[in-house]
């Protein structure tokens, strides 16, 4: 037995010596006794009371087991030609399997066969590919089961699965393909741009090809939208609301259903003390979907200054379900009690924003005022 083989490889392995009887040619390969064969016993151990219960399969097993976790063996080359010399056809009766088992969620199993499968043919990305696809997978059966850290290290397992077929030589047009989706997944709007548009360099795959453009071109767009989305907000930030106001509605014309562009257009309005425009814009945000509170916040404060005050309440304590200890809603909730003559209320907000930040000049002021 090699003690290292066995710390690397699962189930159970040995290595034997074949008898000198059995140095024969099988069509062209030429069997050398003198290098050890691995040998997959599978949970039947008394097989090793006997040369004679050998198998050619449990020989297949076992060589495929080591180049699964062993590809850099010193008689790798050697297992290979031997493999291929029982088994022709092995590469795509396993490929099928692998791809079978993935698809019925059998992942250890299709993890196994793709390892063994680029063991065999390193040459060959295509075990690479699967491997990572079923990487994802894995990802997204632990996010949905709620295992998060599981989630992470399988994305991780296929992100260095995909940085190395992203650099082959030559290129792999399918790893770009796929690599593309996988950069989607995680958000990564600019790799999976690149990627997408190096497939569409390398690729002949019509179907895939339009895919692959149709969404090369929604990212770019994104891609301007997100540039003239953080100009309008840098320009709002800056004081310049009327430039920010003006990059927003250009985001807007782009794709109208986005909220977040009607906020920019309801905060610079707000800011510029334009309260019904303020107002109109934030409502269109709530109403495409929004359930923020900032722009809850931002809403209620147009609605104070156009003295709609049950309206200004209502969007405030809907605010504060989302966070209940936001001192800015907990200021305007007291603001607004203020503004219905309800004291006692407006008391007890200004000392919870006190309880959040002891020296709020605005809740001393007020409560200094209320109290008095």
């Amino acid at each position: 037995m090699n003690s290292e083989a066995e710390k690397l490889l699962p189930g159970s392995i040995v290595f034997i010596r074949i008898p000198d009887t059995m140095a024969r040619k099988i069509g062209g390969f030429q069997v050398e006794p003198e290098i050890l064969l691995p040998v997959e016993l599978g949970k039947d151990l008394s097989v090793l009371e006997s040369l004679n219960e050998l198998s050619w399969e449990m020989l297949v097993a076992g060589m495929l087991r080591l180049l699964a976790y062993q590809p850099d063996n010193e008689h790798a080359a050697y297992y290979r030609r031997f493999i291929f010399a029982i088994k022709p056809g092995i590469f795509a009766e396993l490929s099928d399997t692998g791809i079978l088992k993935a698809r019925n969620g059998d992942l250890d199993v299709a993890e196994e066969i793709f390892l063994a499968l680029s063991g065999l043919v390193p040459e060959n990305p295509q075990p690479l590919v699967n491997l990572a696809v079923l990487h994802e997978d894995r990802a997204e059966a632990m996010d949905k089961a709620g295992k998060e850290d599981l989630a992470d290290a399988a994305r991780d397992k296929a992100f260095a699965a995909y940085k190395i077929l992203l650099g082959l030589e030559p290129a792999f047009p399918d790893a770009f393909f796929n690599a593309g989706f996988f950069f989607l997944k995680t958000r990564n709007f600019g790799r999976a741009c690149e990627v997408f548009e190096t497939y569409l360099s390398l690729g002949d795959d019509e179907p895939k090809l339009q895919k692959a453009g149709e969404i090369v071109q929604r990212l770019r767009d994104r891609g301007q939208r997100d540039s003239m989305f953080k100009e309008a907000f840098d320009f709002i930030k800056m004081g310049r609301e009327e430039e920010g106001i003006a990059r927003a509605m250009g985001f807007l014309e782009k794709d109208p259903n986005v909220w977040n562009g009607w906020f920019l257009v309801g905060w610079a309005n707000r800011r510029l003390a334009r309260w019904q425009a303020g107002y109109a814009a934030f409502i269109k945000a709530l109403d495409l979907g929004a359930e923020e509170v900032d722009l809850l916040n931002e809403l209620s404060i147009c609605e104070l200054e156009l003295g709609m005050l049950s309206q200004a309440r209502g969007h405030l304590e809907r605010a504060l379900r989302l966070e209940s200890d936001n001192v800015k809603i907990l200021s305007n909730l007291a603001i607004l009690a203020r503004k219905q003559n309800r004291d006692a209320e407006a008391i007890g907000f200004f000392r919870l924003v006190l309880d959040a930040v002891p020296d709020d000049e605005l809740a001393l002021r007020q409560l200094e005022e209320l109290e008095g």
